[in-house]
Formats: C-alpha cells, sequence, structure tokens
C-alpha cells in the first residue's frame, strides 16, 4: 500500500474539549458545517456552525443566530480563543476540512500525507483530551481491491480484543455514537482510564497492519 495521502476521521468523546462538541451535548441537536475564524490580536475566536434542532440553542446566551431555515438555523460562537481539538489536528500542517458534533462527541475530518503524520497527532490529541478514537482511515481514495490487507487479530491481547469487540457491539464506533467511552467501561467492569488504555495500545497495534506496506 503506497503512502500517497490518507483521509483520517478521528473523534473526540469529550464535551468540554471543544465548545461546540458542549452546545451539541446540552441543547441534544446534530451540530455540522463549522467554520472557524481568528478575530484581531487578542485571541478571539469567531465560530460559526449550523443545527437541526434550534429551539434548544435559541435559549443560550452565549450565541447569536445569524440565519434562520426552514429547520434548525446557523449560529455564532465568539469566546477568548483557547487550544482545540481543530488546532491541535492543525498543528501537525493538516487543515480539518469537516467537523460536526452531536451528544458531545466532536468528528474531525483531514487529510495527512502520511501514517507518521497520523500517529503523530493521534498521540498528541491522545495527551490533551480524553476518548480520543480513529473512526476511519482511507488511502489514496476509494479502497480497491488491490488495497485489502489481512489484520492479525493474534497481535492483540485476550483483553484488548474483548474491548475492541465489547465496544463495537455496543456502538461505541458507531456516529452518532451507541454507547460512550464509560457505558462500554462499565459493561466491561473497568474505568474509563482502562478502557481508553486497552483501545489506544489496541488500535496502534491495528493501525500498522492496516496502512503500513
Amino acid at each position: 500500500m503506497s503512502a500517497s495521502g490518507i483521509r483520517v476521521e478521528l473523534s473526540v468523546d469529550s464535551g468540554e474539549a471543544c465548545p461546540i462538541a458542549n452546545i451539541s451535548d446540552e441543547a441534544g441537536t446534530v451540530v455540522t458545517n463549522v467554520a472557524r475564524s481568528t478575530v484581531g490580536t487578542d485571541g478571539r475566536e469567531v465560530e460559526e456552525f449550523t443545527v437541526t434542532d434550534d429551539g434548544p440553542v435559541a435559549d443560550r446566551t452565549d450565541v447569536q443566530r445569524v440565519f434562520e431555515a426552514d429547520r434548525g438555523g446557523r449560529y455564532r460562537l465568539e469566546e477568548r480563543a483557547a487550544t482545540c481539538p481543530c488546532e491541535s489536528v492543525e498543528e501537525f500542517a493538516c487543515p480539518v476540512s469537516d467537523v460536526q458534533a452531536e451528544d458531545g462527541q466532536l468528528l474531525l475530518t483531514f487529510y495527512a500525507p502520511d501514517i507518521d503524520r497520523v500517529r503523530a497527532i493521534v498521540t498528541r490529541m491522545r495527551d490533551l483530551y480524553e476518548g480520543v478514537s480513529l473512526r476511519s482511515l482511507r488511502q489514496n481514495g476509494t479502497a480497491a481491491s488491490e488495497d485489502s490487507v489481512l489484520v492479525d487479530r493474534g497481535q492483540l491481547t485476550d483483553r484488548q480484543r474483548e474491548v475492541l469487540e465489547t465496544a463495537v457491539e455496543m456502538g461505541y464506533f458507531e456516529y452518532p455514537k451507541g454507547a460512550n467511552a464509560g457505558e462500554v467501561a462499565e459493561a466491561l467492569d473497568i474505568t474509563v482510564s482502562t478502557f481508553a488504555e486497552h483501545l489506544a495500545a489496541a488500535e496502534t497495534k491495528l493501525l500498522g497492519s492496516i496502512v503500513e506496506n
């Protein structure tokens, strides 16, 4: 498999990591079409976003409606800029091309030049935020049959495989999420931090099998 560009979907399951994710969680609405801009020299950041149901959002005092549609609307949020998941990805010279949020889960899409950049981004994101997971990796556009690879599940420990299987069964990797990290951890009778450790280790092992030559 040649390394000439990878499309990455990365999720952050932490409403505290981003105001957009927080809005989607508290208002119970889907947030799409997020645009960001830095204003002036004082670090103020303006974000605009579209929601599917603007009833709960309209009651918030920290947002302003800029456009009304038949269903939902367009809103603007202005705040003091702080390091956010999008900026953390873009520090690696990979602009975030799409941002969505639902139920506190943030889904970021970006393009990386190679797997080393993906690894660096995922490692950095996990250092900064909780609940970071790879949702999708696609190399060279639409996958073709010659792009198929075998994944050796034997490289996983029994516990790592159990964690992955339980997360899949409960819909942890779905968007919107069927179960959050706390619910999966409870089903496994482990802490959220232990769940995150097992998941990160398993993903790291499988990642090499999927995208390396």
